[in-house]
């Protein structure tokens, strides 16, 4: 199949949501799991929702040219997308869905070009997002701050997507989601 469907969104704007509701309706897809290395959460599983890395691990994968995109973010941790992953899912003729911030997602379209479709899932605005990610109890004070500040400045970037998604009520995104890529997938 060798195509990409990126969702893109600023933390807390819901993409993970639609992101598991696609992977739950479409066996097309198949979702790329990311490297990071970032602290594993409690409810987190390696492999299925993250590769947790060490940083020199991450570091030697760098320097071994072993990631479609990568950054450093969020106080020194980094996130990045393994070529692997996408042979991996293409060679079971599936189309890989992307979960990535808005930088990482611009990287990987640029990367694939005509053979990727990238979405940028917007929220109503900064007081829904806020609320949300106050509503996962998963933050400190400072990484709030921090996961705000930057989703302000992503939303700047939401011209630089092929289509805009809104989250404001989750049944209407997760069926213009569906028909997004259903129009892609049939190209």
């Amino acid at each position: 199949m060798n195509k990409a469907i990126i969702f893109c969104a600023p933390s807390g704007s819901g993409k993970t949501t639609i992101v598991k509701h696609l992977l739950s309706i479409d066996e097309r897809l198949a979702f790329s799991v990311s490297a990071c290395t970032r602290k594993q959460r409690a409810n987190e599983v390696h492999g299925r929702d993250y590769y947790f890395l060490t940083h020199d691990d991450f570091k030697q994968k760098i320097t071994n040219n072993e990631f479609l995109e990568y950054e450093e973010v969020y106080g020194g941790n980094y996130y990045g997308t393994l070529k692997s992953e996408v042979e991996r899912i293409w060679a079971q003729n599936r189309a890989v869905l992307f979960d990535v911030d808005v930088e990482g997602g611009l990287n990987i379209k640029k990367y694939f070009g005509n053979n990727a479709l990238a979405v940028f899932v917007k929220p109503p605005d900064v007081d829904t997002l806020e609320k949300r990610l106050r509503e996962r109890s998963t933050e400190t004070e400072e990484t709030l701050r921090i996961r705000i500040d930057k989703a302000v400045h992503e939303m700047n970037y939401e011209h630089k997507f092929e289509a805009v998604l809104l989250n404001d009520f989750l049944e209407h995104a997760l069926a213009e989601a569906e028909r997004m890529v259903n129009d892609f997938l049939r190209k």
